[in-house]
């Protein structure tokens, strides 16, 4: 294993480092300081995940957010606000009076420190940084680590670390946009599967309003691996809908995988395991938004909203009581 680093750009008069991971077959993850983005996942020669060539394209949360770690809070808070231990608290409102992945001062446009460590057969960099209360409008400082480790097995971990002053919400993940297929031009030979019998509904704002639906007979069932256009047309048929964008309910697990994505010309797959219950699953184009869909974002966190909603998981983060989540991509080929 080795990492070597190279600039990747400037953003606000800083170097944004890039850090590449690459295991004993030649193969690589590449990570960067803005935003802790995952900037490449690279087997066999072929790109597995969708990205940007500058940091330009990178800054800024109308890009997608593509591949960027986000936080403190992924996904939309209702009306902004959060009962955290009887106190009521009021977070940024940066969409349609919501806060979404974590408010204007997120973890997402963060330029974050890193260190890196080398082992036989992995290695992982980590990002870290302290993040006040001010900064972002969330109760309680925070120190924050988002370490990516790469192996010979090909496989991916990302994992949240997070210790507070007073107590405060974290529900982070990564918004990785994967395409498996060849040129990355659209998604019709890419299928999904995933472990999940019901989805939360939502309404015309994105948000839950509490209730789940069942997936069997929908065009949103993945409980089959199903190419992903094919579910797009029929989401469309059964509500005009012409996107996915939709949380699932999944089973947390570390041998059983919440989801596999696959391309049918290739077979190549990539597995991801989550230790929280809930994917958040996206169709778009982050380069040409004019074009087909070309890629599917996948978000492994707590259920949306988690805080707002009973049953949907505990995201409080308690004074000496550190949290640590991990999300795991293995890739294979079958």
């Amino acid at each position: 294993m080795e990492i070597t680093t190279d600039i990747f750009g400037q953003h606000e008069g800083q170097n944004i480092d890039r850090y590449t991971i690459k295991n004993a077959a030649g193969n690589y993850i590449q990570v960067l300081t803005l935003g802790a983005i995952w900037q490449g996942f690279v087997v066999n020669g072929k790109p597995l995940i969708v990205h940007f060539d500058s940091v330009d394209r990178y800054a800024g949360p109308a890009n997608y957010c593509l591949c960027k770690s986000v936080g403190r809070v992924a996904g939309r808070l209702t009306n902004a606000q959060a009962t955290i231990n009887g106190q009521d608290y009021h977070f940024d409102q940066n969409e349609n009076g919501n806060t979404l992945h974590g408010g204007f001062n997120g973890f997402t446009e963060l330029i974050w420190n890193a260190t890196q460590e080398t082992r036989e057969h992995d290695a992982s960099v980590t990002f870290s940084r302290h993040i006040d209360s001010a900064d972002d409008n969330f109760p309680g400082d925070i120190d924050v680590t988002i370490t990516f480790t790469f192996n010979d097995d090909n496989e991916v971990a990302i994992t949240f670390g997070a210790k507070t002053t007073a107590a405060t919400l974290f529900n982070p993940t990564n918004h990785a946009y994967f395409n498996l297929t060849d040129g990355q031009a659209d998604l019709t030979s890419q299928e999904l599967k995933i472990n999940a019998d019901r989805r939360l509904e939502l309404n015309e704002e994105k948000l839950p309003t509490g209730k789940f639906l069942a997936v069997k007979g929908t065009g949103y069932d993945f409980t089959d691996a199903t190419v992903v256009t094919k579910a797009l047309t029929d989401i469309e048929a059964q509500t005009g809908k012409i996107e996915i964008d939709d949380a699932f309910e999944v089973t947390p697990s570390d041998d059983q995988p919440i989801a596999v994505l696959s391309d049918t010309n290739s077979n190549r797959h990539v597995a991801i395991y989550s230790d929280r219950n809930g994917l958040v699953v996206y169709t778009a184009n982050p380069q040409d938004d004019s074009k087909p869909y070309n890629a599917l974002a996948t978000e492994a966190q707590m259920l949306p909203d988690a805080i707002n909603h009973d049953g949907f998981g505990d995201i409080v983060l308690e004074p000496g009581q550190p949290k640590e989540y991990t999300i795991r991509y293995k890739y294979y080929e079958a």
